[in-house]
């Protein structure tokens, strides 16, 4: 809990904050790449349906030509996440609406996609869990809670903080974005316009530029997206460079129900040429951990040793099993 005098600070500080666009009419942001009409939809209510999905079709083309644009700043991203996460760090989306349902979606599938740690990535969302399934837009205009956000997850010099805001200016993600860099966080910036149009300071700034939405504003298409995507190549890279990943298999696997128990068994008949039986096997054997599992097999060491050689090599397998057998 924030005490009144520690929370009296935030909020001073943060509503303080100059505008992003130095505009003196805060509530004008029609000058915003993603408040522009699109002139391929200015018939959209006249159209047929067929004519509404390729419209739909053609724009979303933009999507990957927008990551594509972003490609070095998005790798720069995945490299300062792995590292900060290699030293014990943490992993922060902040958003509010689409965007932050988005981050909240993309930590929650971490812990069973890599078997992670719930603490390593984690969603922030203004409005908390009742604003996932109901819409609260007014609390993304307070920046001072975002900002109070950084101070109750203790924000420190380890953890990474990604801000998204499709149009930019959302206060709620630019008071988290500056109170983590206040604290020493590495700060990540997610947003659809160019960085003239919202300006702010942080380590990395992506600007995704999928141009204006077929429906005016409506930032839940084209920019939620192309957010979506992002967020999936970083957080699947950073868990691949964690040692999460062996070849394209989820090795880290949580076998936690029936669909990924096979999955699990699949994967160790595939990568260790063993019939579903002998898979099934030592994946008990390996008490349900398919990493171990396979190096068990490569190695012929015991679940304990193999478990130890696993963590000399701070769980990346290929690494352990070649310092055993150099070949495999």
């Amino acid at each position: 809990m924030l005490s009144r005098g520690a929370f009296g600070s935030i909020q001073l500080k943060y509503l303080s904050m100059p505008s992003p666009s130095d505009r003196s009419d805060q509530s004008d942001r029609g000058h915003l790449l993603t408040e522009q009409p699109n002139a391929a939809s200015r018939d959209l209510d006249r159209l047929s349906s067929l004519e509404l999905v390729d419209l739909f079709n053609r724009e979303d083309e933009n999507v990957l030509a927008a990551i594509g644009a972003c490609r070095v700043e998005i790798a720069e991203a995945i490299d300062l996440t792995a590292a900060a996460l290699e030293r014990g760090g943490r992993l922060f989306y902040i958003g509010a609406g689409t965007s932050g349902r988005i981050g909240v979606l993309d930590a929650a599938e971490c812990p069973p996609t890599f078997c992670s740690d719930p603490e390593m990535v984690q969603g922030i969302l203004a409005g908390g869990k009742d604003a996932l399934v109901r819409s609260s837009e007014a609390l993304e205009d307070r920046a001072e809670d975002g900002a109070a956000a950084m101070v109750e997850k203790a924000i420190a010099a380890n953890d990474v903080v990604v801000g998204i805001t499709a149009g930019g200016t959302t206060p709620y993600v630019r008071g988290a974005i500056a109170a983590a860099r206040d604290r020493g966080a590495t700060t990540v910036f997610i947003a659809c316009v160019p960085a003239d149009q919202a300006p702010i300071e942080a380590d990395v700034d992506i600007r995704l530029l999928v141009g204006a939405e077929i429906l005016t504003g409506s930032t839940r298409l084209k920019a939620g997206t192309v957010t979506k995507l992002v967020l999936n190549i970083l957080s699947t890279s950073v868990m691949v460079k964690l040692g999460k990943v062996y070849g394209n298999r989820m090795v880290d696997v949580s076998v936690t129900n029936t669909k990924l128990r096979d999955r699990a068994i699949r994967t160790i008949c595939d990568l260790a040429d063993l019939d579903r039986d002998a898979a099934a096997d030592l994946l008990d054997r390996s008490g349900q951990r398919v990493k171990l599992a396979l190096l068990m097999h490569w190695t012929g060491l015991e679940a304990d040793a193999g478990q130890q050689l696993l963590d000399q090599h701070r769980g990346h397998l290929r690494e352990a099993v070649t310092s055993v057998r150099p070949a495999v």
